[in-house]
């Protein structure tokens, strides 16, 4: 009897793309076959505790198109076939290991609460397979930081920031592997799930959008090409990025950034090259400080753990908050006594997106004017946000809500925002239908 082909897997979750990938460099260099695999697990997509679906069709949609990319990719680019489940990482797993008897499982590292929980499902599953996890979503690499302990990061990020840029370099991408010989591509007949595998509603797309994108890691490619050199808006960042309407006002790569079909290394290299070739500016540098901004959340969640999701955050602050259902009905239906909290939360049910500055008007505004559950506003950002990424949403949650790592906690005054980033109210009508006297 002919002896089982061993395979080596690597496992996708919010790494989705074949360049700048180490779980793909690493997994080339063991000599075995290679197949990978992603799961869309039915927990991401049931209700939460807090009421709402923990992904709703917006980032859904966008996930779905990224997967689809991914899977091309990786067979065009590297002979490696992407198998597709729509089940429990812990019920798929016993089952590939069965039938493809590997040894190594690649994974980029992930260290919040649920993501942890799953992988410990699966490792006790297969006691017999190596873990192979990397730090794969940092621009700062943990290795590379000037700080001896997670725990030696500082409370404020001008802190971290300065130190950080001083000591660290950033490391170069990954390289792009050459491709395994065709013949160990694996034929299968996983399908990606469709929205309404998934329980959710069809997508209809909003002209209104600023987020008018497709998910996938070419589309992230051509969103570069398009911000970056095509028009370079990003020697104009620093000027625009406060803006709320159209897709330019700002370099729109979060969504991809968060499930990984970019790399934030990635983008550094591009802005380095650009300002090598076009510009130097302050624009230029501002979008790798919000890299930066990116990257300390990443920090601050490693550091504080479960606590960033806690009521009184990571500062253990005992405030006295409310839940009122009717008070959350007016504000996700935008039917508050602030129009600019209004239009924010007309977009994002319309479109599953929302500017920088709506979403610090639209938290200062629930948890410090309402003084409701911060945590309830950030579980409906988690849900309905095409680009949510855990640490940046909790992170910026409590940093607005009071409970972060704001050192001056701020309040938003929601009316003179609204004059200064709107002043010709042209944001607020284009989302509440041409309302006049604003304000």
């Amino acid at each position: 009897m002919r002896e089982k082909q061993t395979y080596n897997v690597i496992w996708f979750r919010n790494d989705l793309r074949v360049f700048d990938n180490y779980s793909i460099e690493k997994a080339f260099k063991e000599n075995h076959p290679i197949l990978a695999v992603y799961c869309f697990d039915p927990r991401h997509f049931e209700t939460t505790k807090f009421g709402f679906k923990k992904t709703e069709k917006y980032r859904a949609q966008f996930l779905i198109e990224t997967v689809q990319n991914l899977q091309k990719n990786l067979k065009d680019k590297l002979n490696i076939s992407l198998l597709v489940f729509h089940d429990y990482p812990e019920s798929v797993f016993p089952k590939l290991a069965e039938k493809y008897h590997f040894q190594q499982l690649f994974l980029q590292k992930e260290w919040t609460q649920e993501e942890v929980e799953i992988q410990k499902n699966v490792h006790y599953h297969l006691p017999e397979v190596e873990f192979i996890e990397t730090y794969d979503q940092f621009l700062f690499h943990p290795e590379d930081i000037p700080y001896e302990t997670f725990q030696n990061i500082p409370e404020v990020y001008t802190q971290f920031r300065k130190k950080a840029e001083y000591h660290v370099n950033v490391r170069p991408p990954a390289n792009l592997p050459q491709p395994q010989p065709e013949e160990y591509i694996v034929e299968h007949t996983t399908q990606v799930p469709k929205l309404k595998d998934l329980g959710l509603e069809e997508v209809e797309k909003d002209s209104r959008s600023a987020f008018p994108f497709h998910g996938g890691e070419e589309e992230a490619d051509r969103r570069i090409q398009h911000y970056f050199w095509d028009t370079c808006q990003l020697q104009h960042y620093k000027e625009t990025r406060n803006g709320l309407l159209g897709p330019d006002y700002s370099s729109k790569l979060s969504a991809w950034l968060a499930n990984g079909s970019i790399s934030a290394r990635k983008i550094y290299w591009k802005v380095k090259k650009f300002e090598k070739q076009i510009v130097k500016n302050d624009s230029t540098y501002w979008l790798i400080f919000e890299l930066i901004w990116r990257d300390y959340f990443k920090y601050i969640s490693l550091k504080h753990g479960d606590k960033i999701f806690q009521l009184g955050g990571i500062l253990n602050k005992d405030l006295d908050w409310n839940q009122d259902e009717e008070t959350l009905q007016n504000w996700i239906k935008g039917e508050t006594e602030e129009p600019f909290v209004n239009a924010n939360m007309k977009e994002i049910a319309a479109t599953g997106f929302m500017s920088n500055r709506g979403r610090q008007n639209i938290n200062s505004f629930w948890a410090k004017e309402l003084k409701q559950d911060w945590r309830i506003g950030a579980a409906y950002l988690e849900s309905m946000l095409i680009d949510y990424d855990v640490h940046s949403n909790w992170g910026n949650w409590m940093y607005n809500s009071g409970v972060g790592n704001d050192p001056r906690d701020r309040k938003f005054n929601i009316q003179s925002q609204a004059k200064r980033y709107d002043p010709d109210q042209k944001y607020q009508q284009t989302w509440l239908g041409g309302q006049k006297e604003l304000f």
